[in-house]
């Protein structure tokens, strides 16, 4: 097979084609006006283990007060962490690996939406992340920019792989987006119930998710059993666990509150033993090494590492398993 026929594979189709368990990892753009160095010193820390793709986050706008010239406050639109077109654009011409940004709802309106898939088409980065994204700081519940959820967005893209802008025109056929979306196997915080949140995960496969990413887990059993959950209602594309390794005690707390995850009792007992953060980096790469062997022993397809201040977690973790 040839560079150029690799290159226009899907990311399931690199997924299939590989021999053995894939391994993949995300990235977040640095905070604005820092340079690049750090986002390739974490791939250059990770690339020796094959990654199929970089999925890279993309970050909305927040609301913040500035003081004007008068004394005054306004309330002004801030984005921290811009340039995820960039930064997927950057690491393609530098390493060659296949890049997947993500693509939110929250914080962007359609158009701004449509703008970044022009970019990314001339780019020839057809392969996406759909997701609804957070609400922002100041918000008590998201409210939507634009999409109000990510199987809106799923449409928007759909009909751009159709050459349907939002406006209404149309644009010459260029190479579809493929993409995937995510699903919850501890339920999506706003789901009453597991079944719903199998009905939605359905809902986007049958309008073209061609994988799922699962939240941030702890708990291998809950992966398994939603997968079987999965399989009995139709949903039969790869879903491709994501898993993290802790690294601070803070994290004990801080992820079940953010991601909705819980951390079993005997790994929650080993970390409150741990006396400081170096310990609680050994004990986080133990049970995240345990998770990794028990997943390719199961016969996943591959695993998403969340790497995010855990590069040297993952990495330990990566040649422990791979």
């Amino acid at each position: 097979m040839d560079k150029l026929q690799i290159k226009k594979m899907s990311l399931v189709e690199r997924i299939k084609n590989a021999k053995s368990t894939a391994f993949s990892f995300e990235l977040l753009p640095p905070l604005k006006g820092n340079g690049i160095d750090g986002v390739y010193r974490t791939i250059d820390a990770l690339r020796e283990f094959d990654p199929k793709y970089i999925n890279i986050t993309t970050h909305r706008s927040e609301l913040v007060f500035k003081e004007t010239s008068n004394g005054l406050f306004e309330r002004v639109s801030e984005r921290h962490r811009p340039g995820t077109v960039a930064i997927a654009a950057a690491i393609q011409n530098k390493y060659k690996i296949p890049v997947v940004p993500h693509i939110i709802c929250s914080g962007f309106t359609p158009e701004e939406t449509e703008y970044a898939l022009i970019d990314l088409q001339f780019l020839g980065i057809t392969d996406l992340l759909l997701l609804r994204g957070d609400k922002a700081k100041h918000e008590k519940e998201f409210s939507p920019t634009g999409h109000a959820y990510a199987t809106d967005l799923q449409q928007q893209v759909n009909k751009f792989n159709r050459g349907l802008f939002v406006d209404g025109s149309h644009m010459k056929s260029l190479t579809p987006f493929s993409y995937g979306m995510a699903c919850y196997p501890e339920k999506h915080e706003e789901a009453p119930n597991i079944e719903s949140d199998l009905h939605y995960a359905k809902m986007k496969v049958d309008a073209g998710a061609e994988y799922l990413v699962t939240q941030m887990f702890f708990d291998n059993s809950k992966y398994f059993d939603f997968v079987d959950k999965c399989r009995q209602k139709g949903i039969h594309v790869p879903i491709i666990p994501g898993i993290k390794p802790i690294t601070f005690m803070s994290q004990l707390t801080v992820l079940p509150k953010i991601f909705h995850t819980d951390i079993p009792v005997e790994f929650a007992d080993e970390l409150l033993g741990c006396k400081s953060d170096k310990e609680v980096v050994e004990v986080g790469v133990e049970w995240c090494t345990k998770q990794a062997r028990d997943l390719i022993q199961n016969g996943v397809p591959s695993i998403h590492f969340y790497s995010m201040m855990a590069t040297q977690s993952v990495k330990r973790v990566a040649k422990a398993v791979f």
